[in-house]
């Protein structure tokens, strides 16, 4: 099968001297694609020297647009889309590939504890990965990482949902389990970046992880968000219309609205699940 290799870079030279060459050694029939994503350094004609194809913005637009961009662009069959940092070591792609050969349509390489910049970033992604395992119904290992192959078909049927900061890893995830397209993850051990500082923001990409999560979900899944909602506003319902009986012997406006709300809000969860199965359904019949 044909390989494309996709590295998003914005001032990467210092990764990329280093990365280039073993990739090129190692996969000497594979497109090396850099995307250049507004650097300053020298990194466009450095890939270039060093023999890759290199896509240029004008201007930073962003990791996730970076990978639309290359995926677009790609004539691979496979793509694997990897860090240009020097975290990710070539040497792990073969491991990939043998999932996406086992008939996989996507392979993650999951990082352990150690593969986490620091403590923060590892309880925070420990988080995301239970939350979205919650959402889609399967154990998810890594939720944020940036190594993976992907069947390039099946990549790009979920360009429009993807952001593009650096949270396409969450969602790529996500769509992929809740199409039901099979997501293997290969544990991999990751090394110290090199170069520039990480462009994440703990705090602000953290905050826009979990609405992605939250997106996707009643984008795939809308009772797994309305349902709960829903319960909760009836017991909290139930517990205010007991307390006030008991304590005056009365139901209260209060113990309505919130059955009226338990109500709206299973109602509004059953009308998102009916339009998202339209949604696929004609998805489906526009690929046949």
């Amino acid at each position: 099968m044909l390989l494309s290799i996709v590295l998003p870079a914005r001032n990467e030279s210092v990764g990329l001297a280093k990365v280039l060459p073993v990739l090129r050694e190692r996969f000497p029939e594979a497109e090396l694609i850099v995307v250049d994503d507004g650097s300053t350094d020298g990194t466009p004609a450095l890939a270039e020297g060093l023999g890759a194809r290199v896509l240029r913005t004008p201007y930073g637009m962003g990791n996730g647009a970076a990978i639309k961009r290359g995926a677009r662009a790609a004539l691979g069959e496979v793509i694997v889309f990897m860090d240009a940092d020097g975290q990710h070591d070539p040497a792990h792609i073969p491991a990939l590939l043998a999932r996406i050969e086992d008939g996989h349509d996507m392979a993650v390489g999951a990082r352990d504890a150690s593969g986490q910049a620091n403590r923060h970033r590892g309880l925070a992604n420990a988080f995301y990965n239970r939350l979205a395992s919650w959402v889609t119904g399967h154990a998810i290992a890594d939720l944020t990482s940036g190594f993976r192959a992907v069947r390039a078909s099946k990549f790009r049927e979920f360009l429009h949902l993807l952001p593009n900061g650096f949270s396409y890893p969450t969602t790529i995830t996500m769509a992929f389990f809740r199409s039901g397209y099979p997501v293997a993850y290969v544990p991999i051990p990751v090394h110290q970046r090199v170069g520039t500082a990480s462009h994440i923001r703990p705090l602000k990409d953290g905050v826009r992880f979990l609405l992605i999560i939250f997106k996707i979900a009643t984008l795939y899944s809308p009772l797994k968000l309305f349902l709960p909602t829903a319960v909760a506003f009836f017991l909290l319902g139930a517990g205010w219309y007991g307390w006030t009986f008991h304590d005056a012997g009365r139901f209260t406006n209060m113990s309505a609205l919130l059955f009226s709300a338990s109500v709206i809000v299973f109602l509004m969860g059953l009308i998102s699940e009916q339009i998202t199965g339209l949604t696929y359904l004609a998805a489906r019949e526009e690929r046949e």
